[in-house]
């Protein structure tokens, strides 16, 4: 079956260390464990929307591969996901991308990544995928780990052949506002912080932006051009600001083991969901109930739910949060 969503990002290996506590400039900490896990931003995305799906072959996933270890690793770990090997391209003599996470007793991260490969992709590699594949999806999901201008050009291509486009801008970069970029981005999905670093805002986790903070930095960023705006907001949930509404989605209480990648699952599973068809709103509960899932389990990709996982736990939830 010809994929529905097209994924475009990183991949890198995460070499992960939980502590007591993250360590503060200059501190060394003493770890409990480590792990090494497949991840990077794109990787996760792709895999939390293969889950998501309601059967296999809706997602391809686009990136680039270092000709090490690492990067065997993690083209094993994207096959079994079912996701496509020709897909990814193998970069001879450069190394695969590495993140090194530091996660803390409460599930909080720190994040270090060395892109390797992931730099490599250029606009030009774009005109090796065959049209068709643009012309079959639905939805086309990128994120910022990788360079610039091949994000413009996937999203050029998919806007061209009609696909709602979502533009996760993690990390969070302030080129996307001089690069005519927004313009062809439906959807924006940052997080609080990444929100407030685009509009030039400080943001902290001890002194949170108010409400309608959130709103008035969604509204500047989705005048410059995108189509909305839903940012993710952790514990309070998320926001969206379009031309046409404003709400917000609670989010779900649960206990948090690890934050890595709860933005990551609420990408993925929010591109599967619009590509079903399913009403922005209800898209956004969905998205929601999978990061609420992954927090609650160690790691990465291994945080990632399956589509049964998700229907019980929205199923459970069904009656509110």
């Amino acid at each position: 079956m010809q994929p529905r969503v097209l994924v475009f990002g990183s991949v890198n290996v995460d070499l992960v260390v939980t502590a007591h506590s993250l360590p503060a400039p200059g501190e060394t900490v003493l770890g409990t464990s480590f792990q090494q896990i497949p991840g990077g931003k794109g990787a996760n995305q792709a895999v939390a929307a293969a889950r998501a799906a309601p059967e296999p072959g809706w997602v391809e996933f686009h990136a680039a591969l270092g000709s090490d270890s690492f990067g065997s690793f993690s083209q094993t770990a994207l096959l079994a996901e079912g996701l496509p090997a020709l897909s990814l391209r193998q970069r001879p003599g450069i190394p695969t991308g590495v993140a090194l996470i530091v996660v803390d007793a409460q599930g909080q991260n720190q994040i270090a990544v060395a892109p390797g490969a992931n730099a490599t992709w250029t606009a030009a590699d774009w005109d090796s995928v065959p049209p068709s594949l643009f012309q079959h999806a639905q939805v086309f999901l990128a994120s910022l780990e990788v360079p610039l201008p091949a994000v413009a050009r996937g999203l050029q291509l998919a806007r061209a052949a009609g696909l709602t486009t979502i533009l996760n801008p993690a990390p969070a970069n302030r080129q996307i506002l001089d690069r005519e970029l927004l313009p062809l981005v439906d959807l924006l999905t940052p997080n609080e912080t990444e929100l407030a670093t685009l509009v030039g805002q400080p943001c902290s986790a001890s002194s949170p932006p108010e409400p309608f903070q959130l709103r008035q930095w969604a509204v500047e960023l989705q005048a410059l051009g995108c189509g909305a705006v839903l940012a993710t907001l952790g514990p309070r949930g998320c926001l969206l600001v379009s031309p046409r509404e404003t709400w917000t989605q609670p989010a779900f209480s649960v206990p948090v083991v690890d934050t890595t990648a709860a933005g990551d699952a609420f990408n993925g599973a929010l591109a599967i969901a619009l590509a079903e068809g399913a009403p922005l709103a209800r898209a956004a509960r969905f998205a929601s109930a999978t990061a609420a899932l992954s927090v609650g389990r160690a790691g990465a990709q291994p945080s990632l739910p399956s589509r049964r996982e998700i229907e019980a736990f929205l199923a459970l939830h069904s009656t509110g949060d």
